[in-house]
């Protein structure tokens, strides 16, 4: 099976296929999410939530990204894997947004990078471009700049913003992203902006209309005890299973119950005479 490229995510787009894509932010969860078949793997900056305990995204560094991407590239044969640019590695030059997405793909492994913003990045994503990256663009609630929305609130529920939503898909698809997260934007503004761009269209908290979805895996499988955000579907609910798991060696190891016989190895009784002088 070939990994995922740009070209089969349009072809599939044009066949009216679905494209799924997860977080994984590490070799163990990452290998399991390749073997699934998930089309695309994004390296997220919500790994400063989800695996770091920040509070928001605004922490991450690029060494952080680049170290988790590492991980998740080497687990993986057939996802596409998108490193995530944290917070200030594209604000500062075009020149250091290309060089920070070049590390991506040369240090790390991966295939493609993401970026938040629209009209603002048209810029710097053909800056990137032009240097043969490709480039994954994300608008509607882009957390990077929560404090600039005052929030993890839905965007373009006005005429305004839903205008400004509307703008910036219509840059980055004339920009040339190969696709664009749509993140919490009203479902049937995500269907017109779906419907208008050529470029494939990912949603989260987008509904159904979106060409492809993307969810936090750590959501998806109950290991995460922060707020579940409401567009979430938890398709197991793993961290009561683990934390019971826990509980049990615990208990065991104080027990004396483990390890048992079973768990040990065993050694020549001549040899220990020998060793002992016995």
């Amino acid at each position: 099976m070939a990994r995922t490229s740009t070209a089969s995510l349009r072809e599939k787009k044009l066949q009216q296929q679905k494209i799924t894509m997860l977080t994984s932010y590490d070799y163990f969860t990452a290998a399991m999410v390749d073997q699934a078949g998930i089309d695309m793997i994004l390296v997220g900056d919500s790994l400063g939530m989800v695996v770091l305990g920040y509070d928001n995204t605004l922490s991450v560094t690029m060494d952080d990204m680049l170290h988790h991407t590492r991980a998740v590239s080497r687990a993986t044969r057939n996802s596409m894997v998108v490193g995530d640019m944290p917070f200030l590695s594209y604000h500062i030059s075009t020149q250091e947004a290309v060089r920070n997405a070049g590390r991506f793909i040369q240090e790390a492994g991966a295939q493609a990078v993401k970026l938040e913003g629209g009209v603002e990045r048209v810029d710097t994503v053909k800056a990137i471009l032009d240097a043969q990256i490709p480039v994954v663009g994300h608008i509607g609630l882009t957390p990077q700049s929560i404090n600039q929305f005052g929030g993890f609130k839905v965007q373009g529920k006005d005429l305004d913003t839903a205008a400004k939503l509307i703008e910036d898909a219509r840059a980055m698809d004339k920009a040339g992203v190969f696709a664009l997260v749509l993140e919490c934007v009203p479902t049937e503004l995500a269907k017109r902006v779906s419907e208008e761009v050529s470029c494939i269209t990912i949603g989260i908290g987008a509904g159904p209309y979106c060409d492809g979805q993307v969810l936090v895996i750590n959501d998806i499988l109950g290991m995460f005890t922060g707020h579940i955000p409401k567009f979430v579907k938890r398709y197991a609910n793993l961290q009561p299973l683990i934390i019971e798991a826990l509980n049990n060696y615990k208990q065991e190891v104080e027990s004396g119950a483990f390890p048992a016989s079973e768990h040990g190895f065993t050694i020549n009784e001549e040899v220990l005479e020998r060793l002992y002088g016995g």
